[in-house]
């Protein structure tokens, strides 16, 4: 199953919450759930209201799919992985999400989405510890300094014009000046605020 590709904002009504994938658009009324058209897409629209156990953990599955606009192998993969460490499998999982290249840019408040953090780390827009890493998936470490490229600081200063202003988690260090952040400490359950309830996808894959 490839990466979705169709309008986001579709994504959001499915759900029913704001998942911020349409960057600065999420942050004003033009928002589709800002106007109250919280009718799911399609033409069953409220009437496909049943939905059964299973039906509930995957949306939430989804959810979270959709929110760090993994594709379903990779997400299985990730999932995979944890379910082998000890401890809570559902917060081990989303702090390594966090813990993810392009999320990082996503919270330094170098990106109005996550969609363009990653299209960012595409092409080359960041160093970690003074290393081109161009690699979203890439899961940084306590210790870790990312930063801007010198040649790739004046097209940030135009994006960065554009990007909502947002609270930076306690666990980085930013410098909007400098254009870089420090990972201080990966982040606890607490501070990772989703719309999500992490168990039911562990639920879903453990059946």
């Amino acid at each position: 199953m490839g990466r979705y590709t169709g309008p986001s904002c579709r994504l959001c009504r499915r759900e029913g919450v704001k998942l911020y994938l349409k960057g600065s658009r999420c942050y004003t009324p033009k928002c589709p759930l800002e106007k109250g058209k919280s009718k799911k897409p399609g033409m069953q629209g409220e009437r496909m209201s049943k939905i059964s156990d299973y039906g509930i953990r995957l949306r939430e599955k989804q959810k979270l799919r959709s929110i760090y606009g993994i594709r379903e192998e990779q997400f299985q993969r990730l999932f995979d992985k944890v379910s082998k460490e000890r401890g809570v499998t559902g917060e081990i999982f989303l702090i390594l999400l966090e813990r993810r290249l392009d999320n990082v840019v996503y919270k330094m408040g170098m990106a109005s989405s996550m969609k363009e953090a990653r299209q960012m780390v595409n092409h080359g827009f960041f160093l970690v510890n003074e290393r081109r890493v161009d690699i979203p998936s890439y899961l940084v470490k306590e210790g870790d300094v990312i930063e801007v490229k010198e040649n790739k600081k004046g097209k940030m200063e135009k994006i960065l014009e554009r990007v909502p202003e947002k609270e930076t988690p306690a666990w980085i260090e930013v410098n909007k000046e400098s254009m870089k952040c420090k990972i201080l400490r990966f982040p606890s359950r607490e501070e990772i605020s989703l719309p999500v309830e992490e168990q039911m996808v562990v639920e879903l894959y453990s059946r």
